[in-house]
């Protein structure tokens, strides 16, 4: 039976993992480069690198809200411009025991919402136009309660800081590429020089490999949030069935929006790329999924459908590298929780059982 305490102990071995694995890297790559490019004692060396990872986190964790508020366009509700929207966010955030987040709405036809901020206190949740006009009221109550649960978990937080070390890696793979390359084919180079370009491709490699093996361990914990916030959600509102119904149209909705938007995809509560594979590959099997071969796959041929391409080895080796959990597997987890709600059983202390 899962416990908030065991999201907590995922988040913090995650972020062990790959901050172990990551230092393990720089003190490799220190060691080399101090001794046969640079020149620098070993201990300047890394007390100057992990001062520029102390410097890119902080950098990142500060100025990421902003960049997010201005790529988004964010419109933050006046007083009583929106009194349903604005009631319900209050009442589920005084119910849920968060501080009243700041409200906004994104310009943006695809059905959608997202939190981020500094901290649970300033934090802001903004809701696509298109998700308020594609669902009906549960359901958006059903998506801001998950939203809430993401404050309460201090989900963005801890995925604002932990992705910047696979970030690194990528950028520090990408300088290291260039820089061999350019060094191992200059016409100008020294031995030593040629050298050098051997040893900054290596060092390209193996900061790729850091760079996947991170990201993995950060994805992980991206979809292992979200079934936490899905299974806060059906706490909160005491229906898991509008969050699930609301998930179906989102990923419904977002599959046939014109263009994915780039950037932070793991902070909406569902990713327009992964909804557009999804859909797509139910899509391509239509006929067979089409059980009354009347041209239309129905609801319950959809959910068929979407369960069994769950279940198929490329669609799980695929979602190592997905922000969110598949769409059917959200929605069987709410499944459950609906039927122990039903027996009358369902307490506080149950609220991620089925996690």
């Amino acid at each position: 039976m899962a416990r908030l305490s065991q999201l907590k102990f995922a988040m913090g071995t995650s972020i062990f993992m790959a901050s172990f694995i990551f230092g393990l890297f720089l003190l490799g790559i220190i060691s080399l480069l101090q001794y046969y490019v640079f020149g620098l004692d070993l201990w300047a060396g890394l007390l100057l690198v992990l001062g520029g990872i102390a410097l890119f986190i902080l950098f990142q964790y500060l100025v990421g809200p902003a960049i997010v508020a201005a790529t988004a366009r964010l419109h933050y509700l006046r007083p009583e411009e929106n009194p349903w929207l604005e009631s319900t966010v209050r009442e589920l955030a005084e119910k849920s025991g968060v501080p009243m987040p700041k409200v906004a709405t994104v310009p943006n036809n695809t059905p959608n919402a997202f939190v981020f901020g500094r901290s649970a206190s300033s934090a802001t949740l903004a809701v696509h136009d298109g998700l308020l006009r594609s669902l009906n009221q549960n359901e958006v109550r059903g998506v801001i309660a998950h939203e809430l649960g993401h404050i309460k978990h201090k989900d963005f937080i801890v995925m604002t800081v932990l992705s910047a070390l696979p970030l690194m890696a990528y950028i520090i793979a990408q300088m290291a590429f260039r820089a061999g390359v350019y060094s191992s084919y200059s016409r100008r180079r020294s031995k030593n020089e040629g050298n050098a370009g051997v040893l900054l491709v290596a060092v390209g490699a193996v900061s790729f490999i850091v760079y996947i093996v991170t990201f993995l361990a950060v994805m992980r914990l991206s979809r292992l949030r979200e079934h936490y916030a899905d299974a806060y959600s059906a706490y909160l509102t005491g229906s898991p069935r509008s969050l699930e119904s609301g998930l179906a149209k989102i990923t419904y909705g977002l599959s046939i929006s014109p263009k994915a938007p780039e950037g932070a995809r793991a902070l909406y509560i569902g990713d327009p790329s992964q909804a557009k594979q999804e859909i797509s590959e139910v899509m391509e099997n239509k006929n067979e999924y089409d059980l009354d071969k009347d041209g239309v796959l129905d609801e319950r041929e959809l959910q068929l459908a979407m369960e069994r391409e769950s279940k198929s080895t490329w669609v799980t080796m695929n979602s190592w590298f997905a922000t969110h959990p598949p769409t059917f597997k959200r929605i069987l987890l709410l499944r459950e929780i609906e039927e122990e709600m039903e027996t009358g059983r369902y307490t506080t202390d149950r609220i991620y059982a089925h996690v």
